[in-house]
């Protein structure tokens, strides 16, 4: 098979970056960890900015805004507590380690409760006549219409997790549990003298993002697209 430049395709770079580093166990496991941590923030993003959006308890806007405020937290300043609870725990150098930590996400939940403040209050009050409890209600009321937010979510945080270097280069010692950003320093360090393995490499590491994003990007356009039409 020929390139458009007249050179012939070879593809045993990627056969030595599949066998050779491993590149496919580390996909796999950042496959595991970055849906794992994409469906957990999505999970407890829907919760939490349903229940500031529409239930109201004291002290509900000031406990938004202080959960709002751990944003401005600089990751360095929570490495060493996370660190250590992920000792205390047992799950250093185990894939849990890399998930549980970051289910809860204070963006995703300004994200879901700034979405959810402009659905109609119709809708809610009609289900509540009805006898639906709030949990009917955001399963099968809010969620569905929320579908372009939450795809919008699980990409952020996909790529998010996909492209996490430094927590992993902390909690991760062993390579049967590497993914892909420790992989690629593992053959950046093995392979400097060799680009092409290198950018075989890259190039698997960067093609689940390009696809994820393709498949969301309507859910981006609908998600603007009714933005200014909602409520």
């Amino acid at each position: 098979m020929l390139s458009p430049f007249g050179k012939a395709l070879r593809f045993d770079n990627y056969a030595t970056v599949l066998s050779t580093v491993n590149m496919g166990r580390y996909m796999m496991n950042t496959t595991i960890v970055a849906v794992g941590m994409a469906v957990g923030q999505i999970l407890t993003s829907v919760l939490g900015g349903y229940a500031f959006a529409r239930i109201k308890f004291p002290g509900r806007d000031t406990i938004f805004r202080i959960y709002l405020g751990t944003i401005m937290i600089p990751f360095i300043v929570l490495m060493v507590p996370t660190y250590k609870m992920m000792m205390i725990f047992g799950w250093l150098n185990k894939l849990v380690s890399l998930i549980v930590p970051w289910i809860f996400t204070a963006y995703g939940t300004f994200l879901m409760r700034q979405f959810f403040i402009g659905l109609p209050k119709e809708l809610e009050e009609a289900a509540i006549i009805d006898g639906a409890s709030r949990l009917t209600i955001l399963r099968k009321i809010f969620v569905p219409l929320a579908y372009p937010a939450i795809a919008t979510q699980f990409t952020i945080s996909f790529l998010y997790a996909w492209n996490s270097f430094l927590w992993p280069l902390v909690a991760i010692s062993g390579k049967s549990n590497y993914v892909v950003t420790l992989g690629l320093a593992d053959i950046q360090g093995g392979y400097h003298a060799n680009p092409p393995i290198v950018m075989a490499g890259a190039m698997m590491a960067i093609l689940p993002t390009v696809l994820v994003f393709l498949m969301a990007q309507r859910y981006f356009i609908e998600s603007v697209s009714t933005t200014g039409i909602r409520g």
